[in-house]
């Protein structure tokens, strides 16, 4: 995020003296990433950042990824899915590779303990709850609807109003960034990026806690789980500036590039990450060319793996999509419109699609959990054609 935050009480200047009021010195920590080249923020603590109680491993972290799996287009229905554990615990690996990791998660309980995630960035999507997120950067709320974007070492926790809530987890190996196109020499948003700096939304509020209360944080690192027991509220940080820091941004918030013709899921784009590209697709009006249609020509995707999360079920060109459907169009078969879906959108001015893409330049695989919310007749859904009749003039998804 290329923005200079700062938040609570800072010194004149870095790696001098700064006092707290009985006389002792806060401790300063440089939060930085790729050394000391990349973005980075300063912290200063009330208590040392390396002072702990004890610690506890809890496990090896292992996905469970399906080998040799034929190739075809898939249907996944997290609909079925029941709620379980907390935004961490309850965390379902459905797909991934050496670049990302997708999980989705039907929250059922709060945390009661502090997260890490030490080796990998963070973006959480969520589908319909609200709170708010207390991290070492101060709190940031949210609502439905909003990536939470959270750099990798960020101390956090997440508290909802209430239970359950449909999240998406997704977790990078490499930063999470605004694409580069969208950014001049400087940094600052362009005029004809989707998005601009105040839509997103950094901390607010510092809360300071001092008092030497034993507090837990559960660390993500080298592919096991560590339980550190600290003796004291490691969101002890009394002020902080510099670039990197956890933020929200609303998927609504995300303005919709159209054109005269279709225009391709780049203009979709709303974050990159090492390997792949995050995309919204948002209600917005259709191409406006008289002959135009309004829904994607086939597309024979041979580098990269296609992922969709439907937020809503207003997707006509796909037939069977319900509310929290996934679709999955791997690289080596083409996909696109189902029989009959592009004389039934022609006339169409609008959308209301509502969506969440994940497309890979590495081949996904898939989990065993994945398996079991498959709808095994999807790859069949392109042999019967659907009535033009029955869908005339509904609005298409224009995923690619």
């Amino acid at each position: 995020m290329p923005r200079y935050v700062r938040l609570g009480e800072l010194p004149r200047k870095h790696h001098i003296q700064f006092r707290k009021p009985d006389g002792g010195l806060y401790a300063e920590e440089l939060f930085s990433t790729r050394g000391f080249s990349g973005p980075m923020s300063t912290l200063y603590h009330h208590y040392l950042p390396t002072e702990v109680q004890s610690w506890e491993d809890k496990g090896e972290i292992k996905v469970d990824f399906m080998e040799h799996e034929p190739l075809r287009h898939r249907h996944l229905k997290t609909k079925a899915m029941k709620p379980c554990g907390d935004a961490i615990s309850g965390r379902i690996p459905l797909m991934g590779n050496s670049d990302v990791e997708w999980n989705q998660v039907c929250v059922a309980e709060q945390m009661d303990y502090y997260y890490k995630n030490a080796e990998g960035d963070e973006l959480l999507f969520i589908h319909d709850g609200e709170g708010e997120m207390e991290s070492l950067f101060g709190t940031v709320e949210f609502h439905p609807g909003d990536y939470l974007v959270i750099p990798r070492g960020t101390i956090y926790k997440l508290n909802f109003n209430k239970l359950p809530v449909r999240m998406l987890a997704i977790i990078s190996h490499g930063p999470i960034e605004v694409p580069k196109r969208y950014r001049n020499e400087y940094g600052q948003m362009l005029e004809h990026a989707p998005y601009k700096e105040r839509d997103f939304r950094p901390p607010t509020t510092l809360v300071t806690h001092t008092a030497r209360t034993e507090t837990q944080v559960l660390i993500r690192a080298r592919h096991h789980y560590t339980m550190y027991t600290y003796p004291y509220n490691p969101l002890d940080v009394v002020g902080w500036d510099g670039y990197v820091f956890p933020y929200a941004f609303n998927i609504n918030d995300f303005s919709p590039i159209t054109g005269k013709l279709h225009m391709p899921p780049p203009i979709h784009q709303t974050f990159q990450g090492q390997g792949f590209v995050i995309c919204s697709f948002c209600p917005r009006m259709l191409d406006w060319h008289p002959e135009a249609v309004p829904i994607p020509y086939n597309h024979s995707n041979v580098d990269s793996d296609e992922v969709l999360y439907y937020c809503n079920d207003k997707f006509g060109s796909r037939r069977g999509i319900e509310e929290g459907s996934i679709t999955l169009h791997p690289l080596g078969i083409p996909h696109g419109p189902q029989p009959g879906a592009v004389e039934a959108s022609l006339g169409a001015t609008k959308t209301d699609e509502l969506a969440v893409m994940l497309d890979t330049f590495h081949p996904l695989k898939l989990t065993k959990d994945s398996g079991a919310l498959e709808d095994k007749e999807y790859w069949k859904s392109w042999q019967k054609p659907i009535d033009p009749q029955g869908t005339k003039g509904v609005p298409q998804t224009t995923g690619d």
